[in-house]
Protein backbone atom coordinates (compact mmCIF):
# COMPACT_ATOMS: atom_id res chain seq x y z
CA UNK A 1 0.00 0.00 0.00
CA UNK A 2 1.50 3.14 -1.31
CA UNK A 3 -1.08 5.68 0.45
CA UNK A 4 -3.04 5.36 3.56
CA UNK A 5 -5.61 7.36 5.47
CA UNK A 6 -5.32 7.84 9.17
CA UNK A 7 -9.15 8.84 9.93
CA UNK A 8 -10.80 9.86 13.16
CA UNK A 9 -14.12 10.67 13.39
CA UNK A 10 -15.57 13.13 16.19
CA UNK A 11 -19.19 11.32 16.91
CA UNK A 12 -22.21 12.01 18.76
CA UNK A 13 -22.38 11.01 22.43
CA UNK A 14 -23.34 7.35 22.59
CA UNK A 15 -23.21 6.59 19.12
CA UNK A 16 -19.65 4.89 18.46
CA UNK A 17 -20.54 1.44 19.51
CA UNK A 18 -23.52 1.88 16.67
CA UNK A 19 -21.13 2.58 14.28
CA UNK A 20 -19.08 0.13 14.64
CA UNK A 21 -21.67 -2.61 14.69
CA UNK A 22 -22.52 -1.18 11.07
CA UNK A 23 -19.15 -1.05 9.72
CA UNK A 24 -17.47 -4.04 11.00
CA UNK A 25 -20.39 -5.64 9.17
CA UNK A 26 -20.88 -3.68 6.23
CA UNK A 27 -18.35 -1.35 5.58
CA UNK A 28 -15.28 -3.78 5.62
CA UNK A 29 -15.46 -6.34 2.79
CA UNK A 30 -17.49 -4.06 0.46
CA UNK A 31 -14.50 -1.87 0.46
CA UNK A 32 -12.02 -4.22 0.11
CA UNK A 33 -13.91 -5.63 -2.92
CA UNK A 34 -13.49 -2.47 -5.06
CA UNK A 35 -9.60 -1.96 -4.40
CA UNK A 36 -9.56 -0.75 -0.66
CA UNK A 37 -7.84 -2.29 1.91
CA UNK A 38 -8.99 -1.74 5.39
CA UNK A 39 -6.08 -1.86 7.23
CA UNK A 40 -7.99 -1.55 10.93
CA UNK A 41 -10.53 0.12 12.73
CA UNK A 42 -10.57 1.07 16.80
CA UNK A 43 -12.03 2.81 19.28
CA UNK A 44 -9.73 5.70 20.75
CA UNK A 45 -9.40 5.08 24.33
CA UNK A 46 -8.78 8.82 25.44
CA UNK A 47 -12.06 10.25 23.77
CA UNK A 48 -15.14 7.69 24.22
CA UNK A 49 -16.71 9.62 21.04
CA UNK A 50 -13.65 9.20 18.82
CA UNK A 51 -13.89 6.30 16.28
CA UNK A 52 -10.39 5.99 13.98
CA UNK A 53 -9.87 3.98 11.20
CA UNK A 54 -7.16 3.41 8.51
CA UNK A 55 -7.70 2.72 4.96
CA UNK A 56 -5.01 1.77 2.30
CA UNK A 57 -4.95 2.37 -1.63
CA UNK A 58 -1.87 1.33 -3.95
CA UNK A 59 -1.64 4.52 -5.63
CA UNK A 60 -3.59 8.35 -5.82
CA UNK A 61 -5.65 7.05 -8.60
CA UNK A 62 -6.60 4.01 -7.18
CA UNK A 63 -7.65 5.39 -4.24
CA UNK A 64 -9.92 7.54 -6.75
CA UNK A 65 -11.57 4.77 -8.38
CA UNK A 66 -12.10 3.08 -4.93
CA UNK A 67 -13.66 5.69 -3.78
CA UNK A 68 -16.31 6.55 -6.39
CA UNK A 69 -17.19 2.61 -7.05
CA UNK A 70 -18.38 2.65 -3.33
CA UNK A 71 -19.15 6.25 -2.47
CA UNK A 72 -21.00 7.23 -5.85
CA UNK A 73 -21.36 4.27 -7.34
CA UNK A 74 -21.77 1.54 -4.76
CA UNK A 75 -25.00 0.18 -3.12
CA UNK A 76 -23.72 -0.72 0.29
CA UNK A 77 -22.79 3.01 0.95
CA UNK A 78 -26.46 3.85 -0.56
CA UNK A 79 -28.23 1.74 1.63
CA UNK A 80 -26.27 2.47 4.98
CA UNK A 81 -24.00 5.73 4.47
CA UNK A 82 -27.14 7.27 6.20
CA UNK A 83 -26.90 5.84 9.41
CA UNK A 84 -23.58 5.70 9.22
CA UNK A 85 -23.56 9.71 8.54
CA UNK A 86 -26.20 10.21 11.44
CA UNK A 87 -23.64 8.89 14.56
CA UNK A 88 -20.86 11.59 13.01
CA UNK A 89 -20.40 14.69 14.38
CA UNK A 90 -17.33 15.29 11.78
CA UNK A 91 -15.46 13.27 9.76
CA UNK A 92 -12.93 15.45 8.10
CA UNK A 93 -9.89 14.75 10.57
CA UNK A 94 -8.16 12.59 7.73
CA UNK A 95 -4.49 12.51 7.56
CA UNK A 96 -3.17 11.75 3.61
CA UNK A 97 0.27 9.45 4.05
CA UNK A 98 2.82 7.70 2.09
CA UNK A 99 5.19 5.19 3.80
CA UNK A 100 8.62 7.01 4.90
CA UNK A 101 10.42 4.37 3.01
CA UNK A 102 10.45 1.43 1.20
CA UNK A 103 10.28 -1.28 3.88
CA UNK A 104 8.19 0.68 6.49
CA UNK A 105 4.79 0.32 5.56
CA UNK A 106 2.18 -1.97 7.38
CA UNK A 107 3.69 -5.65 7.71
CA UNK A 108 1.16 -8.76 5.87
CA UNK A 109 -1.44 -9.40 8.60
CA UNK A 110 -0.70 -12.26 10.68
CA UNK A 111 -3.85 -14.22 10.52
CA UNK A 112 -6.98 -13.75 8.59
CA UNK A 113 -9.66 -11.27 10.12
CA UNK A 114 -12.18 -12.04 12.16
CA UNK A 115 -14.97 -13.20 10.13
CA UNK A 116 -18.57 -11.56 9.85
CA UNK A 117 -20.21 -11.59 13.77
CA UNK A 118 -17.19 -11.60 15.74
CA UNK A 119 -17.87 -10.02 18.96
CA UNK A 120 -14.57 -11.16 20.92
CA UNK A 121 -12.38 -7.60 21.74
CA UNK A 122 -8.71 -8.62 21.32
CA UNK A 123 -6.79 -7.38 24.20
CA UNK A 124 -4.31 -5.38 22.27
CA UNK A 125 -3.51 -1.84 21.79
CA UNK A 126 -2.18 0.21 18.88
CA UNK A 127 -0.21 3.02 19.34
CA UNK A 128 -0.46 6.16 16.91
CA UNK A 129 2.39 8.77 17.33
CA UNK A 130 1.94 11.77 15.45
CA UNK A 131 5.24 14.36 14.55
CA UNK A 132 4.20 17.51 13.33
CA UNK A 133 7.42 19.06 11.29
CA UNK A 134 8.08 22.39 9.86
CA UNK A 135 8.71 21.37 6.74
CA UNK A 136 8.35 17.62 4.87
CA UNK A 137 10.29 14.41 6.38
CA UNK A 138 13.21 14.59 4.70
CA UNK A 139 16.32 11.54 4.73
CA UNK A 140 18.09 12.86 7.56
CA UNK A 141 14.91 13.28 10.08
CA UNK A 142 14.18 9.55 8.22
CA UNK A 143 17.53 8.55 9.11
CA UNK A 144 17.60 10.21 12.20
CA UNK A 145 14.04 8.10 13.65
CA UNK A 146 15.47 5.15 12.44
CA UNK A 147 18.86 5.43 14.04
CA UNK A 148 18.17 7.18 17.48
CA UNK A 149 14.13 6.89 18.11
CA UNK A 150 13.32 3.20 16.73
CA UNK A 151 16.28 1.34 18.53
CA UNK A 152 15.33 2.83 21.77
CA UNK A 153 11.36 2.05 21.50
CA UNK A 154 12.28 -1.35 20.32
CA UNK A 155 14.61 -1.53 24.23
CA UNK A 156 11.42 -0.41 26.19
CA UNK A 157 9.35 -2.99 24.06
CA UNK A 158 7.78 -0.53 21.56
CA UNK A 159 9.19 -1.36 18.19
CA UNK A 160 7.70 0.82 15.38
CA UNK A 161 5.62 -1.67 13.37
CA UNK A 162 5.27 1.03 10.46
CA UNK A 163 5.86 4.55 9.07
CA UNK A 164 4.54 7.36 7.30
CA UNK A 165 4.73 10.98 6.06
CA UNK A 166 2.04 13.65 4.95
CA UNK A 167 1.46 12.41 1.42
CA UNK A 168 1.12 15.94 -0.51
CA UNK A 169 -0.31 15.11 -4.16
CA UNK A 170 -3.87 16.18 -4.80
CA UNK A 171 -6.48 15.13 -3.21
CA UNK A 172 -7.93 12.79 -5.78
CA UNK A 173 -11.56 12.23 -4.39
CA UNK A 174 -12.29 15.90 -2.73
CA UNK A 175 -15.66 14.51 -1.87
CA UNK A 176 -13.40 13.43 1.44
CA UNK A 177 -11.71 16.34 2.68
CA UNK A 178 -8.12 15.68 3.74
CA UNK A 179 -6.00 17.81 5.74
CA UNK A 180 -3.41 20.25 4.28
CA UNK A 181 -0.67 22.53 4.60
CA UNK A 182 0.84 20.20 7.40
CA UNK A 183 3.70 18.18 7.24
CA UNK A 184 3.69 14.79 9.97
CA UNK A 185 5.40 11.75 10.71
CA UNK A 186 3.15 9.35 11.96
CA UNK A 187 4.69 6.06 13.39
CA UNK A 188 2.52 2.43 14.43
CA UNK A 189 3.45 0.15 17.66
CA UNK A 190 1.15 -2.73 18.85
CA UNK A 191 1.39 -3.89 22.26
CA UNK A 192 -0.25 -6.94 23.43
CA UNK A 193 -2.59 -5.33 25.86
CA UNK A 194 -2.58 -2.08 28.10
CA UNK A 195 -0.65 -3.21 30.95
CA UNK A 196 2.25 -3.74 28.30
CA UNK A 197 1.72 -0.25 26.87
CA UNK A 198 1.89 1.32 30.51
CA UNK A 199 5.39 -0.82 31.19
CA UNK A 200 6.69 0.83 27.74
CA UNK A 201 5.88 4.40 28.53
CA UNK A 202 7.50 3.72 32.11
CA UNK A 203 10.90 1.91 30.78
CA UNK A 204 10.90 5.20 28.18
CA UNK A 205 10.63 7.47 30.73
CA UNK A 206 13.15 5.98 32.44
CA UNK A 207 15.51 5.67 30.31
CA UNK A 208 18.47 8.36 30.65
CA UNK A 209 19.60 8.25 26.99
CA UNK A 210 16.01 9.29 25.81
CA UNK A 211 15.68 12.12 28.63
CA UNK A 212 19.25 13.36 28.01
CA UNK A 213 20.00 12.48 24.27
CA UNK A 214 17.09 11.73 22.17
CA UNK A 215 14.36 13.57 23.25
CA UNK A 216 15.69 16.77 23.27
CA UNK A 217 17.09 16.24 19.56
CA UNK A 218 13.67 14.91 18.65
CA UNK A 219 11.63 17.87 19.98
CA UNK A 220 14.05 20.74 18.66
CA UNK A 221 13.18 19.01 15.25
CA UNK A 222 9.12 19.18 16.08
CA UNK A 223 6.88 22.18 15.82
CA UNK A 224 4.48 20.96 18.26
CA UNK A 225 4.51 18.49 20.79
CA UNK A 226 3.97 14.87 20.09
CA UNK A 227 0.71 13.53 19.59
CA UNK A 228 -0.47 9.74 21.10
CA UNK A 229 -3.25 7.42 20.34
CA UNK A 230 -4.08 4.83 22.38
CA UNK A 231 -6.32 2.74 20.23
CA UNK A 232 -8.12 -0.27 21.03
CA UNK A 233 -9.15 -2.84 17.72
CA UNK A 234 -12.58 -4.02 16.95
CA UNK A 235 -13.33 -7.11 17.22
CA UNK A 236 -12.75 -7.33 13.31
CA UNK A 237 -9.86 -4.89 13.38
CA UNK A 238 -6.93 -6.85 11.02
CA UNK A 239 -4.36 -4.10 12.72
CA UNK A 240 -4.08 -5.24 16.38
Amino acid sequence: MNVIELRQYTLRPGQRDLLIDLFDLEFVESQEALGARVVGQFRDEDNPNRFVWIRGFSTMQARREALTAFYVEGEVWKAHGPAANATMLDSSDVLLLRPAGPHSGFPEPASARPPKGAHTLPSSRVVATIYHLDAPADEEFIRFFSDRVAPLMAETAGPPLAGFQTEHAENTFPRLPVRTGENVFVWFSSFADSDHHREHTERLAQSAEWNESVLPELSARLSAPPRHLRLAPTARSQLR
